[in-house]
């Protein structure tokens, strides 16, 4: 164990760093001396840029510091054994090659190790050590923190890039060019900084395969590798699901299979932060549960790639991105309405009342259709009393005014926004 921290650390000292384009919105990363005896722990699906913005914080403070006092440890390393001892030797391990312990200890995929969190839970009571943990798994997480890291946790989510990063990571001259791309394929860094389509296509085809893999199918021991296969693409072809039609579904295609398997399924997916579920707003939770969930995947470059629809459907695209720009503000309190006359995309409620309404409509140059989202919003505001009506849409050209309702075009970059 000794000789495989000797060399890693020693490797340490002479670590290149690769180039980082630095990422426009704040993190918590940038408030470390914050942490007084917790740990501040990043995760987000894999490939959006966790290490980076690691490597980030590492070199704004190896301004300060040398690398004695900042180490950085990555365990997905394949020397390093799936062992509690190579934690256990970790701090004696420091303190021996460089002499003594770090101010800053920043350790990558850490869960991969057993019992990572009992041991960071007595580095934290026993050192003076600010320590930051990342990883792609939601066992981390601040929904899944271990009993022993309540209270001592500091959660930080990454998400794919927002469209303002996207354009610090490829320019373009003109906005409208680059969301055409980015509402296409999406934020995560590397496909963005892609120079084809079919480069492209090939990254998210195995980024989707690494996660199925390691981050569903060996975290949760699953024998049967090929039904979970089959839910992904199906869910990549639905925009909302219940357990019953999942089930049912499997079944048709000679795939025999409980509804708490499905169930079940479903949970793993969401814990890999490929997906999330959105349900229904309604006071009765046995609806609210038995309803059709709406689901909204990580990145839109996942929906392009895996639906096996001709063309891109450029409503659920901008819709996919409504939900995570409004998700990242509201959290769980994020839902969606539908009644017996229509649906209204997302309803942000607080204290048990919604209090905002969300239409995305990527073309509003049909009458109909608008003159559709513009009388849902406003029926179901006044049905539900809420005042903050907001319709989104995908394209620039917006000439439309309706008093008491917000029309905004999605672009981050450009001043769009029009209230009446």
């Amino acid at each position: 164990m000794n000789e495989i921290l000797e060399t890693i650390l020693r490797e340490w000292e002479v670590f290149e760093f690769p180039t980082v384009i630095p990422r426009a919105e704040p993190t918590k990363i940038e408030r470390l001396d914050n942490l007084s005896h917790r740990t501040l722990v990043v995760t987000g699906f894999r490939r959006v840029g966790k290490t980076y913005l690691l490597f980030q914080a590492i070199r704004e403070l190896l301004k300060k510091y040398d690398r004695h006092e900042v180490v950085y440890i990555n365990f997905e390393d394949e020397r390093f054994p799936a062992k509690t001892e190579i934690l256990t030797d970790l701090i004696p391990a420091i303190k021996k090659v460089y002499g003594q312990k770090p101010k800053y200890l920043f350790l990558d995929e850490l869960h991969q190790i057993p019992l990572w969190s009992k041991w960071l839970r007595r580095i934290l009571d026993q050192e003076k050590i600010k320590i930051v943990i990342s990883g792609s798994s939601s066992k981390i997480s601040s929904v899944e923190v271990p009993t022993e890291l309540r209270g001592r946790a500091w959660g930080q989510t990454v998400y794919p890039l927002s469209f303002k990063e996207f354009l610090s990571f490829k320019p373009f001259e003109n906005a409208d060019y680059g969301f055409g791309e980015y509402l296409k394929f999406g934020g995560l860094p590397d496909v963005v900084l892609s120079q084809s389509d079919a480069e492209r296509k090939e990254l998210l085809d195995e980024y989707l395969d690494v996660v199925t893999r390691r981050d569903i199918i060996e975290r949760f021991n699953l024998d049967d590798g090929e039904t979970i296969k089959i839910v992904l693409k199906l869910l990549f072809n639905s925009t909302s699901i219940t357990i019953s039609k999942l089930t049912d579904s499997l079944r048709s295609l000679q795939m025999p299979t409980a509804k708490t398997t499905v169930a079940r399924y479903l949970s793993y997916v969401e814990s890999s932060y490929l997906l999330k579920q959105l349900y229904l707003y309604t006071p009765k939770v046995r609806a609210k549960l038995q309803y059709p969930r709406k689901t909204y995947f990580i990145d839109n470059g996942f929906l392009t790639a895996m639906s096996v629809k001709f063309g891109p459907n450029y409503g659920r695209l901008l819709e996919n991105l409504v939900f995570w720009q409004l998700y990242k503000k509201h959290g769980d309190s994020l839902h969606y309405y539908r009644d017996e006359r229509g649906e209204v995309d997302f309803c942000v409620v607080e204290d048990g009342k919604a209090v905002s309404l969300y239409q995305a409509c990527y073309d509003l140059s049909d009458f109909e259709t608008r003159d559709r989202e513009i009388h849902t919003l406003r029926r179901v505001g006044k049905r539900l009393g809420v005042s903050d009506l907001n319709l989104i849409t995908g394209q620039n050209n917006i000439q439309v005014s309706e008093k008491g309702i917000k029309i905004s075009q999605f672009l981050e970059t450009l001043d769009k926004a029009i209230t009446l």
